[in-house]
């Protein structure tokens, strides 16, 4: 047969050419997955200290939870699930944000397959820890060679004539059209679950196809596929219903001919298809149970992140099904003049209880290949069509087990593009073989075939195009990250260059122009952050999240009544701000004008009363006007919200301080600085306090930490001669 590539001298020749291929494939992935350093690895290069790890030790340990300890402040909070008062321990150090949280423990809420079947043994064979970014490309890898096997399979028994082009295609689509670019272009937590359920599925599918080709031995492959759909459930539980392609090769045993098999043979494989599967969720059910009390609870409950959220919001929902699938299906990406030229796609209106998008895209806009599918069937026709029967039992399982992952993740409360490797590589599998069948059936029509060619070559260019552009793009949303948590290391330098770097791929992305402007602020160029932001104020002029940030900006740099007149547009774009209102009232506040601070501050707890922040700042403003009893019932509210504000205990204890009640005051303010060592003004009050009581050891002691704090602190030098000449005793 001709193909529409030089054909290869040999057989030899051929297997180069597609070993080659395959070769290009995994180093173009490969280096997608390691372009970018990711915030986790800034964080600590260690990769014990990764989530998966954390779950590794903590079976090596004997436990279930996570080798890792509580904050003691998290543990004291009203509500540790508020993302409010827990937010301090979600971020660098604690980094609790995908953690869950019971019973004094910690939890990792994702499933524990990727621990089972990767990180635990690699750690117990090598002594070393795997990173999560090494266990994505593994699972990419697996799955990608897994689907070439089926692919080959396939090739080798119903479409021998194939030629060299269609079938580098295929090797092509299965590792670069299928979203594992994308995927791989942020390789973490999320990531790993969700290519390793990838690479289970393509395995447990192989099994399926040799149980359809093999009958003699279709109890071991069935068992083999129970095995990895169980495994990948345990990855990614949304996949359960998939697992219902399991009953074709019983059904097509069961219509086999010329006799049917015995029901005892029936039931042997009814059980090898059901048995690893059922084991491995009761299984599941267990672990969930001895964790959160519940084997139906997986964590989400629990999590810091979102718990509160989800208590109230189903995680399913045939409402959201319109808006997820035209997310997922339908809706192209937009495009613009400058690399990597693909944005998100255009946002639309969000169903009640939905969380929202994160860079979905509608695979068949997209990713114009997988309409290919529709040719698989035509592999099915033709002579020996009965010899074909399996072929045509596969392909159907394989659309099947695409079309309930579809509606199931279009039911889901949310909608990511990293969900949608959950079914596209099915597609893209599915039209792989599509491209084979029209090979087939056009075999005697050269022009048609020529057609059919420049139309499948089409538009696997565009679909392999539009998943590097994307994984591009998705870089622009790494650097982001890493900028974040550089931020927080205080390697300002470095994360001002990655929010840049994010900022020329993606100019107009509102999240990185407001973190290099804050990473600026906090490198102590306030010049160059309030430029930033006027910049992205004249882009977006409706950005309330600038006008807040700017207003505030402008604050710090002595320009109070400017900011606030940015803090006021702020509320007036959008008047449901809580934190436009804080810091419209601080401002008020630092120009001595409490009586109107106290009216925003309150407009801000009306707004958001979970907020112990502002009930602080809110009973300063009331002690500041005299109202010493209401400040410190908010200073004690305060506290109840959030039992580690060190800010509210110094405060609460300096005004205790004042209206006579020394004993509780003194106990605040020395709770502040077991909280906050390094404050010397309130060092300096409890020093005085403590001398006058007649701790004068303890005093000294204070006194001695304030001036350590701040060199020449008059009030804190004056205090301590008068204590050390008081405490000298008279000679013999």
């Amino acid at each position: 047969m001709q193909t529409g590539l030089p054909a290869p001298t040999s057989r030899r020749a051929r297997r180069a050419v597609l070993a080659a291929a395959v070769a290009g494939v995994m180093i173009v992935l490969f280096f997608i997955a390691h372009a970018i350093g990711s915030e986790m690895e800034a964080w600590s290069p260690d990769p014990a200290d990764a989530n998966f790890n954390l779950v590794v030790r903590g079976f090596q340990a004997g436990q279930l939870n996570l080798k890792k300890d509580v904050p003691p402040g998290l543990a004291r909070l009203a509500d540790p699930y508020d993302q409010v008062a827990n937010q301090r321990y979600r971020e660098y150090p604690y980094l609790l944000h995908d953690m869950s949280y019971r019973g004094g423990r910690l939890y990792f809420y994702f499933g524990v397959t990727p621990v089972v079947v990767l990180f635990w043994p690699w750690a117990a064979l090598t002594g070393h820890y795997l990173t999560h970014r090494a266990a994505a490309i593994l699972f990419a890898g697996a799955g990608y060679l897994a689907s070439l096997g089926i692919f080959f399979a396939a090739r080798r028994r119903y479409f021998p004539g194939a030629g060299a082009g269609p079938t580098v295609a295929g090797v092509l689509a299965l590792g670069l059209a299928n979203g594992l670019p994308v995927l791989l272009s942020r390789p973490s937590i999320y990531e790993v679950e969700v290519a390793c359920a990838y690479a289970l599925v393509m395995l447990a599918l192989a099994a399926v196809w040799r149980a359809l080709h093999v009958p003699a031995h279709g109890g071991r492959w069935l068992a083999a596929a129970s095995l990895g759909f169980g495994l990948a459930v345990g990855a990614r539980p949304a996949l359960l219903l998939e697992a219902a392609i399991l009953g074709i090769p019983l059904l097509l045993a069961w219509r086999a001919a010329p006799a049917r098999p015995a029901p005892r043979r029936l039931v042997a494989l009814a059980a090898a298809a059901a048995g690893p599967l059922v084991l491995i969720v009761l299984g599941l059910l267990i672990y969930n149970f001895l964790r959160f009390g519940n084997p139906l609870e997986f964590g989400q409950r629990y999590q810091l992140m979102a718990a509160s959220a989800q208590d109230i919001r189903p995680s399913f929902h045939l409402r959201f099904l319109g808006y997820n699938l035209r997310a997922y299906l339908l809706a192209p990406v937009r495009w613009q003049a400058r690399f990597p030229f693909v944005r998100d796609i255009a946002a639309a209106a969000v169903p009640a209880g939905h969380y929202g998008m994160e860079s979905p895209y509608g695979v068949l806009a997209n990713v114009p290949f997988v309409w290919l599918a529709l040719a698989a069937p035509l592999g099915c026709r033709g002579p020996g069509a009965e010899a074909r029967r399996p072929l045509g039992w596969f392909l159907a399982a394989i659309a099947g087990m695409a079309g309930v992952c579809i509606l199931t993740l279009g039911c889901y409360f949310a909608a990511c593009g990293r969900y949608e490797v959950d079914f596209l590589p099915a597609l893209v599998l599915l039209a792989t073989l599509g491209v084979l069948g029209l090979e087939r059936a056009l075999a005697d029509h050269r022009a048609r075939r020529l057609a059919a060619r420049v139309l499948w070559g089409g538009l696997l260019a565009a679909s392999i195009g539009f998943n590097l552009l994307a994984s591009f793009q998705h870089h622009g949303e790494q650097y982001y990250f890493r900028g974040e948590m550089l931020v927080q290391l205080r390697r300002y330098p470095e994360a001002i260059a990655d929010f840049e770097q994010a900022l020329r791929i993606t100019p107009d992305y509102r999240e990185a122009s407001l973190g290099l402007a804050d990473a600026h602020e906090q490198a102590g160029a306030g010049d160059e952050a309030i430029g930033e932001l006027r910049a992205l104020l004249r882009q977006h002029p409706d950005n309330a999240d600038a006008e807040n940030r700017l207003g505030c900006d402008l604050v710090k740099a002595g320009r109070p009544e400017e900011g606030i007149a940015h803090l006021e547009r702020a509320l007036w774009l959008q008047p449901d701000f809580a934190d436009a209102e804080n810091n419209l009232a601080s401002a008020l506040m630092g120009l001595g004008r409490a009586p109107e601070a106290i009216g925003h501050f309150e407009q801000a707890l009306r707004l958001d009363p979970s907020r112990a922040e502002v009930e602080d700042n809110l009973g300063l403003a009331l002690a500041r006007t005299g109202r010493d009893g209401e400040a410190i019932a908010h200073f004690e509210h305060a506290l109840r919200v959030r039992p580690d504000l060190a800010e509210a205990h110094g405060n609460l204890g300096l005004l205790l301080l004042r209206v006579g009640r020394r004993p509780e005051g003194v106990d605040q303010l020395e709770q502040a600085l077991e909280l906050d060592p390094g404050n010397a003004d309130e060092h300096c009050v409890l020093g005085v306090v403590l001398g006058l009581e007649g701790r004068t050891a303890e005093g000294i002691d204070h006194l001695e930490r304030a001036l350590a704090l701040r060199p020449g602190f008059p009030a804190a030098r004056r205090a301590l001669q008068r204590l050390e000449g008081a405490g000298a005793a008279p000679g013999p």
